[in-house]
């Protein structure tokens, strides 16, 4: 079994780390290059950037920080947020990120992730879905969570990989911000249906909660942020924890 991969993830808004409640009630927390270094040094094994508010304002991510971010961490990380076209997949890898995370624009375009995996291969593309549930069912939102697309949310999880992502980072809007655990049924939903990493996001609010995710469910990355954020959770103490409850789980610290 893999190494399950510790993730914070930093929503970055005019070039700062914020963080909210069911993407609501947005509030400062940090500088992006800042915290991605001591999330590095405290032994995070991958880090995801979003610019939470470049799809819903109709432009393009802003890119300022991820040259800095490449410069300063020595271990892999993913952006997304605003990603529509080729070109700008294309400009964020050129930057130095690992990953590009594309969302609302693949749903916009699907094509958008066959020719992102066709160009750098599946690896390198992340499709994002923000899933709300609503009478019974799973939708996907865009737009930082402001608009129903009417999509179902594990079927387009499907489409995303047959067209070539090689990553999927499902967020569950119903838990995002509550500290109440993570959506275990959702998350079983789609790695029943998908063979590629999955990423479970929205939700964590203790240790607990991530040594259930790990025993109920094969997601590959676990990923949150304001419990990393607030220090309410040390990720050298998480995965210790996981560790003792046989989830395995990389021990060693970056330097």
């Amino acid at each position: 079994m893999l190494a399950r991969r510790i993730i914070p993830c930093l929503d970055v808004r005019n070039g700062r780390v914020v963080k909210g409640q069911q993407f609501q009630n947005i509030v400062d927390v940090d500088d992006p290059v800042a915290l991605g270094r001591r999330y590095s040094a405290e032994g995070a094994d991958e880090l995801v950037f979003y610019d939470i508010t470049a799809s819903a304002e109709d432009r393009q991510i802003s890119l300022n920080f991820v040259a800095d971010v490449a410069r300063e961490l020595n271990i892999p990380f993913c952006v997304g947020g605003g990603v529509r076209t080729l070109d700008d997949i294309t400009t964020i890898l050129r930057k130095g990120a690992d990953k590009v995370s594309v969302n609302s624009g693949a749903i916009a375009n699907p094509d958008l992730i066959n020719a992102g995996a066709k160009r750098f291969g599946s690896q390198c593309i992340v499709l994002s879905i923000d899933v709300k549930q609503q009478d019974g069912k799973y939708y996907v939102y865009q737009n930082g969570g402001r608009k129903n697309t009417g999509l179902d949310a594990i079927e387009w999880a499907v489409e995303g990989v047959r067209r070539g992502a090689g990553e999927l980072v499902i967020n569950s809007m119903n838990f995002d911000g509550m500290k109440q655990g993570f959506d275990i049924e959702l998350l079983k939903l789609i790695t029943s249906r998908v063979n590629v990493p999955v990423i479970a996001s929205g939700g964590a609010g203790s240790i607990e909660d991530f040594i259930e995710l790990g025993q109920q469910t094969d997601v590959d990355g676990y990923l949150a942020a304001s419990v990393f954020h607030y220090r309410t959770i040390d990720i050298a103490d998480l995965k210790q924890e996981l560790a003792k409850n046989d989830i395995p789980v990389r021990l060693e610290v970056s330097a």
